[in-house]
């Protein structure tokens, strides 16, 4: 499966769209992330717990527009791009979306 965040896939042509698809996840914060990421607020740098946990959010988001874009037959997916919301206090919504499209097959 081809994920690219451009609106075309250099050297193959888009011959149908297929619609929107999209995944997401919904993380919440956790006691002891947020015990550690206090004290390295105090201290300063990075604060490594949460950049785990949102980047493990967003593998599982692009995964879950991936498997979407499989069930309806898709070569590629393309305009692909990231949103994240906040869904209540400690708790963000990481969603993945783009268009799936078949490409031509080549000769």
């Amino acid at each position: 499966m081809i994920v690219t965040t451009t609106e075309t896939v250099p050297g193959h042509e888009i011959v149908e769209i297929l619609g929107l698809v999209r995944g997401n996840t919904v993380r919440a914060r956790h006691l002891g992330r947020d015990i550690l990421a206090g004290l390295r607020n105090v201290v300063g740098g990075e604060v490594v717990e949460y950049t785990e946990m949102l980047s493990k959010a967003r593998e599982e988001a692009l995964r879950r527009m991936i498997s979407q874009a499989e069930k309806l037959g898709a070569d590629a997916v393309v305009g692909v791009r990231f949103a994240t919301s906040q869904t209540m206090a400690g708790a963000a919504e990481i969603l993945a979306y783009g268009t799936a499209v078949k490409l031509a097959r080549k000769p």
